[in-house]
């Protein structure tokens, strides 16, 4: 809301650096304020009894030493490869969403600096519902006694089918209704991401979950700078957003069933695997 505003009145320059006057200004707020669980004030017992419930190391039948687990080691598991390809795959287009929309509107609908900002307010709220029901549908569906494999996939289904509608917004006249369809489909995205960014911890001991998470990143990276290319290359080559949505309306499916193939029932790789040489 507020970037357009500064632009327009005091130029881009002063919208990059009032960026980085508010991340500073928050830093300094976050060093003031956090405390370590057993160093804050308002942390009971019970609470931090809970929060260190988990500090145990995986430790195996054979050896009381910590596991640790290389990265050319979990690139040998399927389930490492599953959660990359579904980084690799969907990250792209909330990039697609983050960067491409406002060009969209844009060339589309006429708007500009002064008149997007609404469109892209809504398509953001959006996103944000999306965030937080997709992780509470898993949830509730395991807390109603389902798997986290079928919890997790069916909530995936679900947001998948919800991105497809984004294939006709290059033909929709009206604007908001262009928005409430790419609105949804950036829901859903989040929803999506909600339960992809869970798997590493359904699939992998803690030790390794932050070398997947990362690997994840990474693929979502590549992804991103390949999607990007082939934007450009679409939009100078047709003049036309259509394949860039269709794209955007497909991959999810496409995605969820690799990693279906890869991990169909989302077991936990065993701990004797994470140690074999």
């Amino acid at each position: 809301m507020l970037i357009p505003a500064i632009t327009l009145a005091w130029g881009w320059r002063a919208a990059f650096i009032s960026i980085g006057v508010v991340t500073s200004l928050w830093l300094v707020a976050w060093l003031l304020v956090y405390r370590r669980p057993h160093e804050h004030s308002k942390v009971g017992a019970a609470e931090l009894a809970h929060i260190r419930s988990d500090d145990a190391p995986f430790i195996s039948s054979e050896t009381t030493a910590p596991v640790k687990v290389s990265w050319l080691k979990l690139l040998t598991f399927k389930e490492t490869w599953a959660y990359a390809l579904g980084k690799f795959m969907t990250d792209p287009i909330w990039w697609l969403y983050l960067f491409w929309l406002p060009d969209f509107l844009g060339k589309t609908y006429g708007l500009d600096l002064k008149t997007f900002g609404p469109a892209l307010i809504a398509t953001y709220i959006l996103a944000d519902a999306g965030s937080i029901i997709g992780g509470w549908g898993s949830s509730r569906q395991m807390k109603a006694g389902r798997s986290a494999n079928a919890a997790r996939k069916t909530t995936m289904l679900v947001c998948a089918f919800m991105v497809v509608p984004i294939i006709t917004a290059q033909f929709v006249s009206n604007v908001w209704l262009a928005v409430l369809i790419i609105g949804c489909a950036a829901a859903a995205h989040q929803a999506w991401s909600a339960n992809l960014m869970t798997l590493p911890s359904d699939l992998f001991p803690k030790e390794a979950v932050a070398s997947i998470i990362g690997i994840g990143g990474t693929a979502g990276a590549i992804g991103e700078m390949l999607m990007s290319t082939y934007n450009g290359y679409i939009l100078e080559a047709f003049k036309s957003y259509q394949p860039i949505f269709i794209v955007a309306g497909t991959t999810y499916l496409i995605a969820l069933l690799a990693i279906h193939t890869l991990t169909p029932k989302l077991k936990p790789v065993p701990l004797e695997k994470m140690q074999a040489k």
